[in-house]
């Protein structure tokens, strides 16, 4: 039985999409059922253009935080997912998400963490001067870019590299790590720590 996926987005999806093309190719034993953003962006565009169930829910919209959290949670449960991923998700999610989903909710982030957690990770190597960094896909707990990591991949700093540019080469990184990170939880090879 192939496991249901349900990513979570605030971009361009360069990452769902290389998620739903790796589900396609049979790498991923699974599907993307459902794509969810924050805010309206071409991620949204391009899983309607594949056919996977979309929806934008605004934290604008709702009155506090936690009615946003408790929206957003219940819309992902309405898809039954195996797995949630937070695939440039640009939101903190509370724990009344975090514990829906416990021990199944992944996300990736642009550096070697625990280096540069937050939300300016490339920008934030680049003035530290780090000769390199890369990528971190790692389970979701109630902490900001913390939690059991799964993979991570080195990117080198180039030194005519600006933000733009690394986190182009960090992303070629997590088009191949995010698929792999999925593959060894729904095969039952990895499973969060709690």
């Amino acid at each position: 039985m192939r496991g249901r996926l349900v990513v979570l987005i605030s971009g361009t999806g360069t990452n769902m999409e290389a998620l739903v093309d790796a589900c396609h190719k049979d790498e991923v034993p699974g599907d993307v059922v459902a794509v969810l953003a924050d805010r309206d962006c071409l991620g949204l565009t391009l899983a309607k253009h594949r056919g996977i169930a979309n929806d934008m829910l605004a934290p604008g919209k709702f009155k506090t935080r936690e009615e946003w959290s408790e929206a957003l949670r219940d819309k992902v449960l309405s898809f039954r997912p195996d797995l949630v991923v937070s695939a440039g998700f640009m939101r903190i999610l509370s724990p009344v998400f975090v514990d829906a989903f416990e021990d199944k909710l992944l996300n990736i982030h642009p550096s070697l963490l625990p280096d540069f957690p937050g939300a300016h990770a490339v920008k934030d190597a680049l003035d530290a001067g780090a000769a390199e960094t890369g990528t971190t896909i790692h389970f979701i707990d109630h902490l900001v870019d913390h939690g059991p990591i799964v993979l991570q991949a080195r990117v080198p700093i180039e030194a005519d590299d600006d933000e733009a540019s690394l986190h182009e080469r960090i992303k070629e990184q997590e088009h191949r790590l995010l698929p792999e990170a999925c593959r060894m939880f729904l095969t039952g090879e990895i499973k969060a720590t709690s």
